[in-house]
C-alpha cells in the first residue's frame, strides 16, 4: 500500500494560489488569442446563444442585400432607358417641327395665263362677264362672286377673304391662287376671264421634297425607340419590356415578408402612340397629320415622364431599404460583439497582473518549501 505524503499548510496554500493564477492566465491568453470572452455556451450560455441569433439575422440581411442591389441596378437601367427614349422622342418632335416649318413650300397653287402685260395692267383690268369662282380645299368650299365691273384686284381681295386660299399677281400679269393649307386645292371658274385663264378647272396638290425626305428620319427614330427599350434590361429583367421585379427586404416568409413588387411597362413606339410615317400612317405632306403627330409626341413625353416618376419613386424606396439594411446589419453585429467579444486592453492588463501574481505565487511556494526544509535541519 502506497504511503500518503502530507504537505504543509503553507505549501498547499501556495500551490492552490499558483494553480488559480495559472488557470486565470491561460483563460486570459485564450481570450486574447480569439478576441472573445465568450467562445462557447460553457462560458456564458445566454450571451452565446443571443449573439448567435443576432449574427444569424445579420447574415440573412447580408444575403438580402445582394437582391436589393440587383433590384436597384434593374430599376436604374430602366430609368436610364426612359431618359434615352425621351431624347429620341424629342428628336422626333424636332423632325415634325421641321416638316411643319416647310409649310410655305408645301402649299398647293394654281396659276392662270397672263391677264395683262404687266402686274399693274392685270390688276386694273376688269373681268369679262359676271360669274362665280369656286375654291375647294379638302371638304371646305368657298364661292367668289364677281360682277362685270369687278377688276382683277377685286377678285384677288375676295379670294384673300376666303380663308382657304390667297391670291397674288406677278410681274408677268399671271394670277396665282395658293391654298392656305396642305389639302388639295380645286379652282373652278364660271367667269369668262378667269375661266379662260384657268382653262375651266384647275387642281393642285401640295408636295414638299423636304417633308418627303423627313419620313425616313422619323421612322428611324421610331425604330430606335423600340430597340433601345429592348436593351434596357439588367440581369434578365427588363422593366421596359413589361417584366415584373420583386425586391425582398426582410428574412421572413408569407404574410410577414416585406417586399416591393414593381410591374414594368412595355415601352414601344406604338404603345406610346407614335405612328409610322408614310402612306399607312402619318402623311408628312398633310398639315393635319403633322399636327396630330406633334400632339401624339407630346402625349408620349407625358407618359414617359409618368413612368420615370414611378421608377424614381420605386428606386427611392429600394435605396432607403438598402441603407436601412446596412445600418441594421451593423447594429446586429455590434450587439452580438458586445455580448461575446473581449476587451483586449482589459484582458492584456489582466494577463500582465496575473503573470506578476504567478511569479509571486512561485516565490511563496519556494519560501514555504524552504520553511519545511529548515525544520529538517533540526534533526
Amino acid at each position: 500500500m502506497a504511503s500518503t505524503i502530507s504537505l504543509s499548510a503553507g505549501v498547499r496554500s501556495a500551490l492552490s494560489s499558483l494553480a488559480q493564477t495559472t488557470s486565470a492566465s491561460q483563460q486570459g491568453q485564450y481570450r486574447l488569442a480569439t478576441g472573445k470572452k465568450v467562445n462557447s455556451a460553457v462560458d456564458n450560455a445566454v450571451n452565446f446563444f443571443t449573439a448567435a441569433g443576432l449574427n444569424d439575422r445579420a447574415g440573412q440581411f447580408t444575403n438580402l442585400l445582394d437582391g436589393i442591389s440587383n433590384g436597384i441596378q434593374t430599376i436604374t437601367s430602366a430609368s436610364k432607358g426612359i431618359d434615352a427614349i425621351t431624347k429620341l422622342v424629342q428628336s422626333a418632335q424636332s423632325t415634325i417641327k421641321q416638316a411643319q416649318a416647310d409649310a410655305a413650300q408645301n402649299r398647293p397653287s394654281v396659276t392662270t395665263a397672263s391677264l395683262g402685260a404687266t402686274k399693274a395692267a392685270a390688276l386694273a383690268s376688269t373681268v369679262v362677264g359676271a360669274g362665280t369662282l369656286t375654291l375647294t380645299a379638302g371638304s371646305t368650299e368657298f364661292s367668289v362672286t364677281l360682277t362685270a365691273t369687278d377688276t382683277i384686284r377685286d377678285a384677288v381681295n375676295k379670294i384673300n377673304d376666303s380663308g382657304i386660299a390667297t391670291a397674288s399677281v406677278n410681274n408677268a400679269g399671271e394670277l396665282t391662287i395658293k391654298g392656305s393649307g396642305s389639302d388639295d386645292l380645286v379652282v373652278a371658274g364660271a367667269n369668262a376671264t378667269l375661266a379662260a385663264g384657268l382653262d375651266g378647272t384647275a387642281t393642285a396638290t401640295g408636295n414638299s421634297d423636304v417633308r418627303a425626305s423627313l419620313v425616313d428620319q422619323f421612322n428611324e427614330l421610331r425604330t430606335q425607340i423600340d430597340q433601345l427599350a429592348k436593351d434596357a434590361g439588367y440581369n434578365g429583367i427588363n422593366l421596359l419590356s413589361g417584366d415584373a421585379l420583386s425586391v425582398v427586404f426582410n428574412e421572413k416568409t408569407g404574410a410577414a415578408q416585406n417586399k416591393l413588387d414593381i410591374q414594368g411597362d412595355e415601352i414601344t413606339a406604338s404603345n406610346l402612340g407614335i405612328q409610322e410615317a408614310g402612306a399607312a400612317g402619318i402623311d408628312f405632306q398633310d398639315d393635319t397629320d403633322l399636327s396630330n403627330a406633334a400632339d401624339a409626341l407630346t402625349n408620349a413625353l407625358t407618359s414617359l415622364r409618368s413612368t420615370a416618376s414611378s421608377l424614381g419613386s420605386s428606386l427611392g424606396v429600394v435605396q432607403a431599404r438598402q441603407d436601412f439594411s446596412k445600418d441594421l446589419i451593423s447594429t446586429l453585429t455590434q450587439g452580438a460583439d458586445n455580448l461575446v467579444l473581449a476587451d483586449t486592453n482589459e484582458e492584456g492588463a489582466k494577463l500582465l497582473a496575473l503573470q506578476t501574481r504567478q511569479q509571486l505565487s512561485q516565490t511563496a511556494l519556494s519560501l514555504s518549501s524552504q520553511a519545511d526544509q529548515a525544520v529538517l535541519r533540526l534533526f
